[in-house]
This record gives structure tokens, sequence and C-alpha cells, in this order.
């Protein structure tokens, strides 16, 4: 399968400690081999992409010299059903790719199966959520001026080579997208410095500056970017407790004494710091894996219809991540993308062989949990109704 081939060679190359406890401190090259990349995209791929999906800016975009080209360059308005519509003229976009344009494609993994594949396989190994952007172009020229990113990323490179110059962190330590506003600089020299081919993969950390240019050849790669979990997402879920505090929701004492509101003041602090005591991070890491989303997919006709599946139906488990199972009395509890549900005892056998293979069939699924089939049956009509298992 595309995703065990690619995530697995992946963790061999770079080591278990990369995807754990490394990521986001240090730049590292691999070279996963070529043919283990091109199952992820090829042309053919990509163009039946941009055929089939009504992809327009700034979902799909093109950069050159580290500015934007107007989207009227290379779109127009109108189409076979919907004259208001935004598309893609070809001609436009083969222009100005011709003449030295980056294009963009944002969220590639919700277009193409064994991409999203991939990154859900990765989501499982780093616990944290990704998103898959395309860049393509050709030539000598550059889409970007030297920048950093918000998110940890890995590049995979897929089509021809592009040269990378992974200058270190600037003089702001970890920066977020919100500091996109503040003047820093990036540093002076190279703590990394290649040309990137088919099956390369290189992993950039949040903040790390980098200057990308074309080699005259074409290039087409992928970038995985992580938004991990911070200190700044811990405290968010602190404040949100807050509500549930009477005395945080009182009005603050504008026209009282200067001594009320500072007495007022202190309270505060003495409530927020009992609350944020009683915050430990694991717990906020258990509920932010609870939160985790699903992939927005769909199992028609069985979610409607009611059929039993048969041995042979294929089973998919929806969650990315594993949900922790709760015993409930006679019930089994499971809480995905932040909502819970509550299941039969008999269904936590084959909730237990599902998060430890997502991809499976109902009679593999039976033998491997010990359930008999036709109580695998009903459970999986169950969880096809809440959207918890595609089947087909």
């Amino acid at each position: 399968m595309t995703d065990r081939l690619f995530t697995e060679t992946l963790r061999a190359a770079v080591g278990e400690d990369l995807l754990t406890t490394r990521l986001s401190t240090d730049v590292v090259f691999a070279d996963l081999g070529a043919e283990t990349v091109r199952p992820l995209l090829t042309f053919e791929a990509l163009n039946d992409i941009l055929d089939r999906c009504a992809l327009e800016p700034p979902r799909l975009r093109l950069h050159r010299q580290g500015s934007p080209v107007p989207a009227s360059r290379y779109t127009e308005k109108g189409g076979t059903s919907d004259s208001d519509r935004t598309v893609i003229r070809p001609d436009g976009l083969y222009r100005e790719l011709r003449d030295g344009a980056s294009l963009v494609l944002d969220a590639v993994d919700r277009l193409h199966p064994p991409i999203r594949e991939a990154t859900d396989d990765l989501m499982r190994l780093v616990r944290e959520r990704a998103q898959v952007n395309l860049y393509l172009i050709w030539g000598d020229s550059h889409g970007f001026d030297t920048h950093w990113d918000d998110h940890d990323t890995f590049v995979v490179q897929i089509e021809g080579t592009k040269s990378w110059q992974v200058h270190g962190p600037g003089d702001r330590p970890h920066p977020m997208k919100i500091d996109s506003d503040h003047a820093h600089s990036a540093p002076e020299g190279t703590v990394w410095e290649g040309v990137l081919s088919p099956g390369h993969v290189l992993h950039v950390p949040r903040g790390w500056w980098h200057t990308v240019k074309g080699t005259g050849d074409v290039s087409m790669h992928l970038t995985f970017g992580f938004t991990r979990a911070t200190g700044i997402d811990w405290a968010r879920s602190v404040m949100e407790r807050l509500y549930d505090v009477d005395f945080f929701r009182e009005d603050l004492p504008r026209f009282g004494s200067a001594e009320e509101r500072n007495k007022h003041r202190h309270e505060l602090i003495r409530r927020l710091t009992d609350i944020a005591e009683q915050r430990d991070v694991d717990g906020f890491l258990a509920e932010h894996d609870s939160r985790f989303p699903r992939r927005q997919r769909f199992s028609l006709p069985w979610a409607v219809d009611g059929a039993a599946p048969q041995a042979e139906t294929g089973v998919e488990f929806v969650p990315i991540l594993p949900p922790a199972l709760e015993r409930e009395g006679d019930k089994v509890a499971v809480t995905v993308s932040g909502k819970r549900y509550r299941l039969p005892a008999a269904a936590e056998p084959v909730l237990a062989e599902l998060s430890r293979r997502p991809k499976t069939t109902a009679g593999r699924l039976a033998e491997d949990s010990g359930t008999p089939l036709e109580t695998t049956a009903a459970v999986l009509r169950a969880l096809v109704r809440h959207h918890l298992v595609l089947l087909d």
C-alpha cells in the first residue's frame, strides 16, 4: 500500500526518534529512493486533479520571484454551468509556468487518495495534524523569497530537481503565524545546502529560514506540513475553563476604588492559578487527540440502507488517531473529533482491532477480534451510520 511504503521507508531512513523527540529540532535529509515516492503523485494524476476538481485561487495559485501572480492572468469567469465561477484557463496557466511562475496547490491530500493515505499514516506516527501542499516550477526561477514557515515540514521531491539552502532559526525562536508581522531576519550562512532529486526528503523545522530555487529543470515536490500543539494551545484550554467559573463572568469593578480593583485582580490570579494547576499536560494532550479531525469521506449506500456487511466487505476506520476506549457500565465509549459515542460492550473488541488495523475486511475483522461475523456486521452497521467506518 502507498501509505505504508512511504511512511515505513521514511521511518527506517530517519529513525523513530526524528518522528517523535527530534521533530522540530534539526534539519534532516534522507534518500528514500524515487520508486518509493513515485506512487504518491505523477503528472498524469496531477492532470486528473486539475481536470475534475473545480480549483481556483487561492486554493490553486501562482507565485513568481516572491510575489503572487495576478489571478486574472490565468483565470477567467465562466463555465458550463455557472457563469460566476472562476476557472483556471489552461493556456494562461501554461504561459505563466513557461515564464517561471511556481504553481502552489494547497491541501492536495484532500484531492488524491495516495497522498491522503500517506498523510494519515504520518499523522498517526507523529500524532499531529498535517496538510500537504504541492509546488511545481520549471526553469531556474523561484516562487518565494527567503522565508520561514509557521509549521514543521517534510519536503518530498517527486519529479526533477530543486536547490535548497536552510539557514537555521532566526532571532525569534519558535515563531508562529502571528509572528509574520514582527521584524526578524534570517541568520547568516547555511546549516544545510543541496539539490533535491526524486526520492529525497528534507525535514525543515518550524521557524527555520530557507531559500529555494529552481535548477533549470522541472521540479515537483510535496510539503507535508505539521501543526504541533504548543504551550499557547495549553493556555487556551485553561482559558476555556474560565467560562464555567462565576467569578470570571462577573463585570470588572471599573467604578470601584483602586483598592477594590486590585483586590479583584488578585482574586482573578488566585483562581486562574488554581485552574491552571489542575490542567496537566497529559490531560490536555489526551483531550487534544480526542478532538483530532477525521477525514470527510462518505460511505453510500451502507450508511443509509443498513445492509449487512459480508465477509469480503472492505472496512476502513475513519478516525485518524486511534481513540481511547472507555467502559461505561454495559457500554463502551469513544470520543472522535470532539463527539462522544456510546456503543454496546460487544463493540469493544471490534473497535480495539480497528484501532490497531484501520483497513481490513469484515471477515478478517471478525477473525482478528474474536467476534462472530454476525456480531461484527451488526457493530459495523452502527459504526457506519455514525461515520466511524467506511464500507465498500
